[in-house]
């Protein structure tokens, strides 16, 4: 592949993405069963949303990039997501376009308020070590907040399989902060171990 196709593919990706992340919670939730309602709980929460404008952020080597591309592909989301609901809705005999227009509008501007700052922090969170851990630990404490915040606030009307979905985010997101932590403490001290050693076979 030559330059250009590259640079054209690294642009497409993400925002195809953005269209992916879209699509899956509206389609999941008009599938139905326990896989679908499992599948839109999750995509229909703000958190993976988050995460994909962080993750964006996080694989470009420019903060210019990350600031452009993160809030892009968040407004290509809001937009697949609300047409897809609609066209859904339309299939069961539902008119949702009021509700759609609104939602596009609003998600929309929510999009470029929050999207650049969290491909910024993505794009932070590249630095090594104990120095961009805070900005890695970002998006699980974003899904442990707002499923805790979830099964507090809803936790009579939901199905069992939503609030089963949430309490396996919550405990996941846990798991994955003490993961990045102690990855990070083993890098850290691997590395002064080394160093340790450098300086004991230099003297």
């Amino acid at each position: 592949m030559n330059f250009w196709g590259a640079r054209v593919a690294s642009f497409a990706v993400p925002l195809g993405l953005g269209l992916l992340i879209g699509l899956i919670g509206p389609t999941a939730e008009h599938w139905g069963g326990r896989s679908g309602a499992a599948v839109g709980a999750v995509f229909t929460g703000g958190w993976p949303w988050a995460c994909y404008a962080f993750l964006v952020g996080y694989f470009r080597r420019s903060k210019m990039e990350s600031v452009a591309l993160a809030p892009l592909g968040l407004a290509i989301a809001v937009v697949a997501y609300y047409l897809t609901k609609g066209s859904l809705a339309s299939l069961d005999g539902l008119d949702s376009s009021g509700a759609g227009s609104s939602g596009i509008a609003l998600w929309g501007v929510l999009a470029f308020i929050f999207g650049a700052p969290l491909g910024l922090l993505g794009n932070l969170a590249q630095v090594p070590g104990i120095g961009g851990l805070g900005f890695r630990l970002l998006i699980p404490l974003v899904a442990f907040y707002e499923t805790s915040m979830r099964l507090e606030a809803e936790s009579r009307g939901p199905s069992q399989v939503v609030l089963g979905t949430w309490t396996t985010v919550r405990f996941t997101a846990v798991a994955v902060a003490v993961a990045l932590v102690g990855h990070t403490v083993w890098g850290w001290w691997r590395s002064r171990r080394i160093r340790s050693a450098g300086v004991g076979v230099g003297q």
